[in-house]
């Protein structure tokens, strides 16, 4: 897999990120072509997917669940979470908080289908190439590709590009830390060096990146100062997708306007999408303001979050009558994990026990009952949503071989009993599992005095929960009182978004929800979700701060797994291990989106199966469903 970038990427260059917040997986195993050899002897391909077959020939016309006669037009408004002051990816969660819709102006080489697991396709590239060890690949440039000034994308775009992200987004350099070269390989031609032969996923990584306009970066803005790609910017930057930014109001909006001209509207990828002729951003620091304008119609499609609100805050007369439609869209594209995650890095979280203790000390299905009227099911898995990966029963087979070669590393238990979170739902349930923490806290040195909980030095312990959203607020207040009831001190600290990805970033937290996202070829990702040597990075996704061996060498057996069975054993054996260590208190997962839209929207029928909602990549305004509406209003 590839870092999800599905809330960090939209549009052409998406994935299912994030995610994702999400590259995503894409590729290995390519398809031949062209007929003429690429350089060094090799074939150019027109697609990779890391394991099984390519579905669409070289020659294909356009993905089978697109509608080729779908209506260019109409305007969307959509719901943004959060501020904006910057318009640089390059360093997003760095420096500022990333405009929404920047992903949509901005294009990779490749891109992923909705209807296979894992195969990408060329979109500023037309063709790849690789040797049989994956020790590097060649990417060719679309001749036809352009940027919205006219001027052609170049290899210098791509090297420039790269080495931008490289070295100025932790992410990505870790992301393409095995990556130690691009070159400039022919006049189209753009090469990507690797570390070591062997890893079939890194020319799908190279295939990712984001390409920005050299001669852009380096030039200078209206009042003749020269950009910067390491500083924030609120100058509406060059790209070469379907959509150019047309006006904003900082902080508060973006208005994407369609491209009439955009060089690849006619290729295969594209048809049939891209409908809208404005996609309008608005910006909000709550979930229920944004809910409220959209309920005024101020805004088209509203993604609700929230279970107990998708049961009644949505009784207003324009769902009676038709004019707003509730929607569940199941979600076969991705699995996650979504829990409280423990900072190990903090004394109080070191010890398993205690670890164990907060799970116990968490009634997840009273919460669920009362905060979101039954609409989830817990996390009980690392690829919850991939039953093809999730460790169910005691291991055997393939999995209990790998587990066999670090049997010194893991806890005993997970070889002879499955894992399981406690169960609640009830006072006597809460109660059992209260007593149960209490005894794993006194195992661990932990003593109640007074009342308080003191650790194995005498010291009192006192926990903060790190929000960055007020809707995590709920979730925080009632897991509080089953923890003070244990003798802690807890706190609860919300913070605007450029503050929460800062802490993040910096490890500054007790217990935050962390949320993992999988994709259907998990790969090198798992080093920077979980690896030893991402635990002190700033910027990683390993929240919990994991350093543990045995982990490593699970995710070392994904990345060069030779087949789909191997990759599959090492995942489940990966997800047994994290399960049984307690890295987090598991939340919630769903299988479902939810998404409730005015009815003056239309969609291919049905989507495909990895595209969720497909929105809005897939769907158009439907003028015969608005004029309807409007005349019921």
């Amino acid at each position: 897999m590839a870092i999800t970038r599905r809330h960090l990427l939209q549009g052409t260059a998406a994935t299912a990120l994030a995610p994702a917040l999400g590259l995503t997986p894409t590729v290995s195993a390519i398809t031949p072509a062209y007929a003429q050899d690429a350089p060094g002897g090799l074939k150019w391909r027109h697609a990779i997917s890391t394991f099984g077959d390519v579905k669409y020939p070289a020659d294909f016309k356009r993905y089978d669940y697109v509608n080729p006669s779908a209506p260019k037009g109409g305007v969307v408004r959509l719901f943004e979470f959060g501020t904006f002051d910057n318009f640089n990816m390059v360093i997003q969660g760095v420096k500022g908080s990333l405009a929404g819709g920047v992903g949509q102006i901005i294009e990779t080489l490749t891109t992923r289908s909705m209807d296979e697991p894992s195969t990408a396709y060329g979109l500023l590239a037309d063709a790849a190439a690789y040797p049989d060890d994956f020790s590097y690949v060649i990417y060719r440039l679309n001749p036809a590709a352009r940027w919205h000034d006219g001027k052609p994308v170049t290899p210098e775009d791509v090297i420039f590009s790269f080495d931008a992200f490289k070295a100025n987004s932790p992410m990505y350099n870790a992301y393409y830390r095995h990556i130690v070269k691009c070159e400039k390989s022919g006049d189209r031609e753009v090469k990507f060096v690797f570390d070591m032969p062997g890893n079939r996923e890194l020319p799908s990584i190279a295939g990712e990146v984001p390409v920005l306009p050299k001669h852009w970066w380096e030039g200078t803005d209206a009042q003749g100062r020269r950009r910067d790609v390491t500083a924030t910017t609120l100058e509406i930057p060059l790209g070469s997708g379907p959509y150019r930014i047309k006006e904003f109001v900082a902080a508060r909006s973006v208005v994407l306007e369609r491209v009439a001209d955009y060089w690849g509207k006619d290729i295969p990828i594209n048809v049939g999408q891209n409908n809208f002729d404005e996609i309008r951003y608005e910006f909000f620091r709550d979930d229920s303001v944004g809910r409220e304008a959209f309920k005024a119609d101020q805004l088209d499609w509203f993604a609700e979050r929230s279970g107990k609100q998708w049961s009644t805050a949505y009784d207003f007369p324009a769902v009676t009558e038709k004019r707003v439609i509730k929607e569940k869209f199941t979600n076969s594209a991705s699995g996650r994990m979504q829990g409280f995650g423990l900072n190990l890095r903090r004394p109080l979280f070191a010890d398993v026990r205690v670890r164990r203790a907060f799970n116990y000390a968490y009634d997840w299905e009273t919460s669920d009952r009362l905060l979101s009227n039954g609409e989830y099911h817990r996390c009980g898995s690392y690829f919850d949503g991939i039953p093809e990966f999730m460790a169910t029963g005691v291991p055997e087979g393939a999995e209990l071989k790998i587990l066999e070669t670090i049997r010194d590393k893991v806890p005993a238990e997970l070889f002879t009993a499955p894992y399981k979170n406690p169960v609640g739902g009830n006072e006597e349930a809460s109660r059992a599992n209260l007593r149960e923490a209490a005894r794993l806290l006194k195992e661990a040195g932990f003593e109640n005095r007074d009342r308080k909980l003191v650790d194995p030095s005498g010291k009192p312990v006192s926990v903060e929960f790190l929000c960055g959203d007020p809707g995590d607020e709920r979730g925080v207040l009632f897991y509080k009182p089953y923890l003070e009831r244990l003798g802690m001190t807890v706190s609860i600290r919300t913070v605007d978004s450029v503050q929460y990805q800062n802490r993040l970033r910096s490890f500054d937290f007790d217990v935050t929800t962390t949320v993992w996202g999988q994709s259907l070829s998990p790969g090198n990702e798992q080093r920077d979700f979980f690896g030893s040597d991402a635990a002190d990075r700033p910027g990683s996704r390993n929240r919990p701060g994991i350093k543990n061996p045995a982990v490593d060498a699970l995710i070392e057996r994904i990345i060069f797994a030779k087949d789909r069975a191997d990759l599959v054993a090492a995942c489940k054996a990966l997800d047994r291990v994290l399960l049984w260590n307690c890295y987090v208190v598991p939340q919630f997962a769903a299988g479902f989106e939810r998404a409730a839209r005015w009815d003056r929207l239309s969609r291919p029928d049905p989507l495909p199966k990895y595209g969720v909602t497909g929105f809005p990549n897939l769907w158009w305004w439907d003028a015969e469903k608005a004029a309807k509406i409007s005349k019921r209003s």
